[in-house]
């Protein structure tokens, strides 16, 4: 046992504060699986899949469980890659982390053949030229690494 760094009635009681760095992570991989696996292969090629549920509904992204039964979700269906705005918002300043280094819409999608709607985001200069309802087309990565990221963006339909 350590002596205590002074005690009552001492004369040179002396005030120490211990401290030590320490970074509490919890560093982890995910596998993706058969699905989201199959959804990110096809982004690669250009394309774009959803999943059909139970009901028949198609989800995008695919899901492997239908969120309402609980059910596998199996049967994949490309869809898009033409689509509707749904819901939009604006970003002024786009930070560092955002898939776009100039102001752009954030966009609700509901791609041709889905029955979900696709949160990404819309390159256009101004957001005068957004509105809800608009038409809209996947672009997709020159280079692609195999993410999400390889879905570029929308561009409006026939720009």
């Amino acid at each position: 046992m350590s002596e205590p760094i002074g005690t009552p009635g001492d004369s040179e009681r002396v005030d120490a504060v211990l401290t030590e760095d320490f970074v509490l992570a919890y560093p982890y991989r995910r596998s993706v699986g058969p699905v989201l696996g199959a959804f990110f292969t096809a982004l690669t090629q250009g394309r774009i899949l959803g999943v059909h549920t139970v009901r028949g509904a198609v989800i995008v992204p695919p899901v492997e469980y239908d969120p309402e039964t609980g059910e596998t979700c199996e049967e994949l269906v490309e869809v898009g890659p033409g689509g509707v705005v749904i819901s939009w918002t604006w970003q002024e300043a786009p930070e560092p982390r955002h898939p776009l280094d100039q102001p752009f819409a954030w966009a609700l999608i509901r791609l041709d053949g889905a029955d979900s709607d696709l949160l990404h985001v819309v390159e256009v200069a101004h957001a005068e030229q957004m509105h809800t309802g608009m038409q809209v087309r996947a672009t997709f990565r020159a280079e692609p690494v195999g993410g999400i990221q390889d879905l570029r963006c929308f561009v409006p339909e026939g720009a």
